[in-house]
C-alpha cells in the first residue's frame, strides 16, 4: 500500500469510528462526509484502494467507500 493510500485509509477509518459512535447510519454518514470534505482525486484514489481489496479499511469505511464508488 502506498504512503498516500495508507494516509487515505487511516483517515477513512476514523471519520468512520467517529460515525459509528452517533444515532445516524454510520455507512451514509461516512460516505456523505467523504463525498463533502474530500477533494475529487482523494476520493478516486480511495475507491481504488478499496476496489483492489480494501487492505485495513475498516468495515464501516470500506462500506461507505463502496457507497460513494456507486453514486454518480
Amino acid at each position: 500500500m502506498s504512503a498516500g493510500a495508507e494516509k487515505l485509509v487511516m483517515m477513512a477509518n476514523q471519520i468512520a469510528t467517529a460515525f459509528a459512535a452517533q444515532p445516524e447510519d454510520p455507512v451514509a454518514a461516512t460516505a456523505a462526509h467523504l463525498k463533502a470534505f474530500w477533494a475529487p482525486a482523494m476520493r478516486q484514489q480511495i475507491i481504488a484502494h478499496q476496489q483492489a481489496g480494501g487492505e485495513d479499511l475498516k468495515p464501516i469505511a470500506a462500506q461507505a467507500v463502496a457507497q460513494l464508488a456507486a453514486r454518480p
